[in-house]
């Protein structure tokens, strides 16, 4: 492959990531729908973690940093509560 054929694949993935987190948004905004309908708190921790764990244990699996992917994971947490606390 030459440069222009890798940057556009490139592209491609990274169109597929914003669409996957689109869809974990949205999935997240029915979390929160359910949370708010039988008022339970907007954070939790423990499910928080398990998120955290399997992004650590899906990174070793193929073999990408893991500090990285929970990086990235922490964030995608952390603005999925805030929206959920601004739709309370």
């Amino acid at each position: 492959m030459n440069l222009a054929e890798l940057r556009e694949e490139i592209e491609s993935i990274d169109q597929e990531i914003v669409e996957l987190i689109a869809r974990r948004t949205y999935v997240a905004e029915t979390v929160a729908q359910v949370k708010a309908e039988r008022e339970m708190p907007t954070t939790d921790e423990d499910q928080e973690q398990r998120v955290m764990d399997r992004a650590g244990e899906n990174a070793e699996q193929f073999d990408v940093d893991a500090n990285l992917v929970k990086a990235i994971f922490r964030l995608l947490i952390e603005l999925n509560k805030v929206e959920q606390r601004e739709k309370r």
